[in-house]
């Protein structure tokens, strides 16, 4: 009986965070964003990841809140992904998958550099990756980055180096000009939550008042799923469970790096 409980109060709270995300993900909670209500200056955004389909996995609550509001925004990705030698399919996927997130396709760029092939252990130069993100930042007038933190959602190297070799060009070549916001890894509990974690996400906004701290709740979760589809060759069953339960599909929490 007492297990008969439990699950019945985990579905309702399930349903009830969907009911808040589908009617009342308008709420703007990401302040830095928005005074008074009004959408601050258009800013020229650059999203820093190191593989096709990280943007579909970790990052659509907040490429869909900056597109929506008329932020240009631009998507470096450090590889082709060809760990398994699909590298010109996962290209032409992340293109397909950067349109249904309203990311036009010659706002992103692909690197296939020989020392930054994608693989568990293959260790990325941090002084390769800043010299390429900077240059990026440079010609695009950036002057507000987001990537990983120095976990990288799910402990990637590739993930963890890609943090590093922007916290390089924030440090090294002292563009302090840009803001750099990374997105916080969730334990296991809140990671495999799915919309749950939107209630403990949109309290740290709150406590902080300091702005350090931003939380993007999905107001298109549907095109989540779109998006990450367009990845057909990684669209396998686990990965549909994953954007199913992962709470990165439903919000992300980004800390400002200072």
């Amino acid at each position: 009986m007492a297990w008969i409980l439990i699950i019945a109060s985990l579905i309702s709270l399930w349903i009830l965070s969907l009911f808040k995300l589908l009617l009342f993900s308008h709420i703007p909670f990401a302040k830095h964003f928005n005074h008074k209500g009004r959408a601050l200056q258009k800013r020229n955004v650059l999203l820093v990841i190191a593989h096709p389909d990280d943007e579909s996995m970790f990052f659509t609550p907040a490429i869909n809140f900056l597109t929506s509001r008329g932020h240009n925004v631009q998507i470096l990705c450090l590889s082709v992904g060809d760990a398994d030698g699909k590298g010109n399919i996962r290209k032409q996927e992340l293109f397909q998958a950067c349109v249904a997130l309203k990311v036009p396709m010659q706002q992103v760029k692909i690197v296939n550099h020989p020392d930054l092939q994608d693989g568990f252990g293959k260790v990325w130069n941090h002084s390769l990756l800043a010299n390429i993100i900077e240059e990026e930042i440079t010609t695009h007038s950036i002057n507000m980055v987001i990537t990983f933190d120095n976990y990288g959602v799910s402990g990637h190297c590739n993930h963890r180096d890609v943090h590093y070799g922007v916290c390089k060009v924030l440090y090294d070549t002292l563009q302090r000009d840009i803001e750099v916001w990374e997105l916080v890894s969730n334990n296991i509990f809140r990671k495999y939550s799915g919309p749950v974690d939107i209630w403990l996400s949109m309290l740290w906004p709150i406590l902080l008042s300091n702005e350090t701290m931003q939380c993007f709740v999905n107001e298109h979760p549907r095109r989540s799923y779109l998006a990450m589809a367009q990845h057909a060759s990684q669209w396998v069953w686990f990965r549909k469970l994953f954007v199913t339960l992962s709470s990165y599909t439903y919000v992300n929490t980004l800390r400002k790096i200072k």
